[in-house]
């Protein structure tokens, strides 16, 4: 593991009696051998701005030593703060907890794989300073084998299409926000990948800034293909709960409608033949066709109607279970 620079206690006394500017959130799993090298690279990278800060680190449930390492930044330094899960519950968990425990005016996350550079932390603070409430980092040029970055550009395309958000890199895990964005937006599931389309449409403005990728130097990836499958039904679920959670029926009626429509069109064809002694209905599959689309009309609109009755039902969107934490 690397070795870690050791921080000037007289600062450090300083920074944990202040009230942070600054929270950075670092979700991790399982990366115990670049926390150090990661957590001195926070330190550089925060001393230009001169602003108290703190770093929480959310451990998803590691099974080598991270939290140890954790336990000893947070002995030396108590500006780094710690949450443990039992278990991994995700990464959506991870920040959805991270966000909780900030107490920063500007929150900025990102990987503990090195990937993400903390140098650009500053660059991001600064295009919140312009005015942005979310700046998302692109990885224009990214260090990852083609297996990952193919996919991955196919799927931002996709999304930036049914979004209408033109963001380049929408799951980029080095981001900076403004607090009342990390209160405001309710992470939960997997859709951590859609943080600055919800934020899009809670009314917060979202900007983009091209940042340094760097390839992998410990551990392996936690990607994989079936996140592709998850991320699109995800996708689904943030079109339909941002559009639509409000008013279901202006979704299920109108495909209701049509469907309703095309069945009637062709029943009522069928019928007017029928009426002139053009046609049997016995034997024309047609016919049936048409009351089937009838049916699926009627469902649902019936599907609606009954999101509209229980429209914005509360439920407990809690899916973590946290062993401790240190502050």
């Amino acid at each position: 593991m690397a070795q870690t620079t050791k921080p000037n206690p007289k600062i450090v006394a300083k920074a944990a009696r202040s009230t942070p500017n600054v929270s950075i959130v670092v979700p991790l799993l399982n990366e115990d051998e670049s926390l150090g090298e990661l957590y001195t690279q926070i330190l550089a990278a925060m001393k230009p701005l001169a602003k108290p800060f703190e770093v929480i680190f959310v451990d998803d449930g590691s099974t080598d030593k991270s939290f140890s390492v954790l336990q000893e930044m947070h002995a030396k330094d108590p500006r780094v703060k710690v949450v443990q899960f039992r278990r991994n519950f995700g990464k959506s968990a991870a920040l959805s907890v991270g966000f909780h425990e900030a107490q920063g005016e500007f929150v900025v996350t990102m990987d503990a794989d090195l990937q993400d550079d903390p140098a650009e932390i500053p660059g991001l603070i600064e295009m919140l300073n312009q005015g942005y409430d979310l700046v998302s980092g692109w990885k224009k040029r990214r260090r990852d084998p083609l297996s990952k970055t193919i996919p991955s550009r196919l799927a931002n395309s996709v999304t930036a299409m049914m979004t209408g958000i033109p963001i380049h890199d929408m799951n980029c895990g080095l981001k900076a926000y403004r607090r009342e964005v990390v209160k405001g937006v309710n992470v939960y599931g997997e859709l951590h990948r859609y943080i600055p389309a919800l934020a899009h449409w809670a009314g917060f403005r979202v900007g983009e800034k091209v940042v340094n990728h760097r390839p992998r130097q410990y551990g392996h990836t936690k990607f994989g293909i079936g996140r592709f499958s998850r991320g699109f039904l995800d996708l689904l679920t943030v079109l339909f709960t941002t559009r639509y959670i409000r008013r279901p029926l202006h979704l299920f009626g109108v495909w209701g409608i049509i469907s309703f429509l095309i069945g009637i069109m062709i029943d009522g064809y069928l019928s007017i033949e029928w009426l002139l002694g053009m046609t049997s209905l016995s034997n024309r599959p047609l016919f049936l066709l048409g009351i089937l689309f009838i049916i699926i009309g009627v469902q649902f609109v019936s599907f609606g109607l009954l999101g509209e009755m229980i429209n914005r039902q509360q439920r407990d969107e809690t899916t973590y279970s946290i062993r401790e934490i240190l502050r």
